[in-house]
């Protein structure tokens, strides 16, 4: 009786031993990486549902414990609030038009950051984190395995104030600077989504201006692009995306880095 208790301890340290494990990568110039960053619209809000959990072999994650392993919702774990995202359904998009890639995401953004929050050093109490140096720590750990081909950012909701607002356009041209001189790639994509246009949720006039430059962000830096979120249903809470949206939105994402032939 012992004998086979023993074998089925040994087969489940096996198991986890390897579930522990990174997955088997393809050489670096085929695992193309992607970094989400920004708020809680980018860390997905979303309710996961089945599909969400399906494995695609070609489509793989940083996660929490720094090892590769297959993309599943939630990809974020800023909040015990993390759900869909759009950085799945990204992902997918990517590798169907790539047919001999693999896609790394590194999911990085945090819930309620501003843009203020995305500097070194500062650090952001509501999720005892410090977003840009913990982002950087991540970096570090992926940048090695693949080639970095874009960055997505989906934040301005914390920095839509009369005291943040007039100053959003100039700290985003900053930030996508800072992140390009991280990863030592000063061409690399970055793509802004637009915050939530909601039926019957009216913006005030500071996320007006917060949407403005992100609009904007193309014209002033290049190698930039902003997507579109009209048309787009929230979750109930008048300012997170519903998990289809969210996939919409990933499609969204997909299309524009596409079309700037990176």
């Amino acid at each position: 009786m012992i004998r086979p208790l023993i074998c089925l301890l040994a087969f489940f340290v096996a198991v986890f031993a390897v579930a522990a494990e990174d997955t088997p990568l393809p050489s670096k110039d085929k695992f193309h990486l992607f970094l989400l960053v920004g708020q809680s619209n980018m860390a997905g809000r979303g309710v996961v549902e089945a599909q969400d959990k399906v494995v695609n072999p070609r489509v793989l994650m940083l996660s929490k414990e720094g090892k590769w392993v297959p993309a599943v919702d939630p990809l974020h774990f800023d909040k015990a609030a993390a759900g869909v995202g759009l950085g799945k359904t990204f992902g997918q998009i990517i590798a169907e038009a790539n047919p001999g890639v693999t896609i790394g995401l590194i999911p990085c953004a945090v819930g309620g950051s501003p843009i203020d929050a995305w500097m070194p050093g500062v650090f952001y109490a509501p999720t005892k984190s410090h977003p840009w140096d913990d982002m950087v720590k991540r970096v570090e750990v992926a940048l090695p395995a693949g080639t970095l081909k874009g960055i997505l950012w989906h934040q301005g909701e914390s920095d839509s104030t009369a005291a943040l607002a007039p100053t959003y356009a100039a700290k985003l041209s900053d930030l996508v600077k800072r992140l390009r001189e991280l990863v030592k790639a000063p061409e690399v994509s970055f793509i802004a989504g637009q915050m939530g246009v909601f039926d019957g949720v009216p913006w005030s006039p500071e996320k007006k201006v917060v949407d403005q430059a992100h609009r904007d962000l193309p014209k002033a830096v290049p190698h930039t692009a902003f997507v579109t979120a009209e048309g787009l249903n929230h979750k109930g809470d008048k300012v997170h995306f519903d998990s289809a949206a969210y996939r919409e939105l990933g499609k969204r994402f997909g299309k524009a880095f596409l079309e700037m032939g990176k």
